[in-house]
């Protein structure tokens, strides 16, 4: 009898755990989790004259099933502002992280910005890269 009642615990165990699982997708990530897909991971500004607009949107869709919620966006050092939605960003939906690095400085420039959120392939980084040249005197 102990036998038995030990067989029915472990089966209703390995049943239960079994249901408790979540589905993967074909790619392996989770079935019911965000996705978070951008048109590009790198911005090249070329040459940009020194004070010049140093501002890219990063678009990127919610490719997954769950609602998207980027949860914070870092970059690499205090030149570069990235901007983001607070809000979550629905299935199939778009929108845009917006970059701002500061032409003040001179030189070449790359720079990486790393989003983290509830999305199965998180985090994202992404780069921005440039050169920044004084502006032409004017005669």
């Amino acid at each position: 009898m102990k036998k038995f009642f030990a067989f029915v615990a472990f089966a209703l165990f390995t049943f239960t755990y079994g249901c408790t699982q979540t589905p993967l997708a074909q790619d392996g990530t989770s079935a019911n989790s965000a996705v978070i897909t951008f048109e590009v991971l790198e911005h090249d500004y070329g040459t940009i004259e020194q004070g010049g607009n140093g501002v890219f949107d990063f678009v990127f869709k919610n490719t997954g099933n769950e609602p998207l919620v980027l949860s914070n966006v870092r970059s690499s050092c205090g030149c570069t502002i990235p901007e983001w939605p607070k809000d979550p960003i629905k299935k199939n939906k778009q929108a845009a992280i917006k970059v701002k690095y500061d032409t003040r400085r001179l030189g070449p420039f790359t720079k990486s910005i790393t989003v983290y959120s509830n999305a199965s392939n998180s985090p994202v980084v992404l780069q921005i890269k440039g050169k920044v040249e004084t502006a032409a005197s004017q005669e």
